[in-house]
């Protein structure tokens, strides 16, 4: 790769930015950064931010621009050399204003999936808490039901993910979202995908990132594979 490429992905929950973001990841040699394993590492090695983090979480709240600048941009630092996705960072205007100040971004992928097909999606979703693996029973279901695939722990569903939380908390990220979308417009790199299904949307962004990165042509690596 001769240019280094730097990405974010953005959608509400249940949008499949995870999957979306592994397939890329996969296909063009991306690192894949979620903001929330960058949490959960520092929360698990206890450092001043992670502590910080903690005490947010613990009281159900969410976890605040100013922490959570402090615990993503020394690592993008550290990412001098390689080209990346981050998932999951910025979810707030001032944080994608903390962000461009940190570096240049290529591209702002926006995933806009319509209300119910979010709301059928989060009903079958569990989650693994300590490492944050997704599953949902309908299309990615765990080989042993309710139990992760990985350590055998048993799997939760959140509790905004249930229905009657999901409504509040999805009218939440569009409220906060669409000024971060506006702001990554106006810079002209910002691409909007709107499906229900997965499949259809990951073909459209596989051509964009082909023609954005040129060592990638295959056609093979746009097929809708895990």
């Amino acid at each position: 790769m001769s240019k280094l490429f730097r990405a974010v992905i953005m959608g509400p929950p249940g949008s499949g930015k995870g999957t979306i973001s592994e397939r890329i990841a996969h296909s063009f040699g991306l690192k894949h950064l979620s903001s929330g394993d960058f949490v959960r590492e520092n929360i698990s090695a206890k450092t001043e931010a992670g502590v910080l983090a903690m005490t947010y979480i613990k009281k159900g709240l969410l976890v605040p621009d100013h922490v959570m600048t402090r615990l993503l941009l020394p690592r993008l630092v550290e990412m001098t050399k390689y080209s990346w996705l981050l998932d999951g960072f910025p979810r707030t205007l001032a944080q994608a204003k903390a962000l461009n100040s940190a570096c240049d971004l290529d591209i702002a992928i926006n995933l806009n999936i319509p209300l119910e097909t979010l709301k059928e999606r989060l009903r079958h979703r569990w989650i693994h808490p300590a490492s944050g693996r997704v599953y949902n029973m309908c299309f990615n279901p765990p080989r042993v039901q309710g139990i992760d695939d990985i350590t055998g722990e048993p799997l939760i569903q959140q509790e905004d993910d249930r229905p009657e939380a999901l409504v509040a908390r999805l009218r939440h990220y569009k409220d906060v979202a669409k000024p971060v979308i506006d702001f990554y417009k106006a810079k002209g790199i910002l691409y909007t995908y709107s499906d229900t299904e997965t499949d259809q949307i990951w073909p459209n962004i596989c051509t964009l990132l082909s023609t954005r990165i040129p060592t990638i042509q295959s056609d093979a690596r746009c097929a809708s594979t895990p």
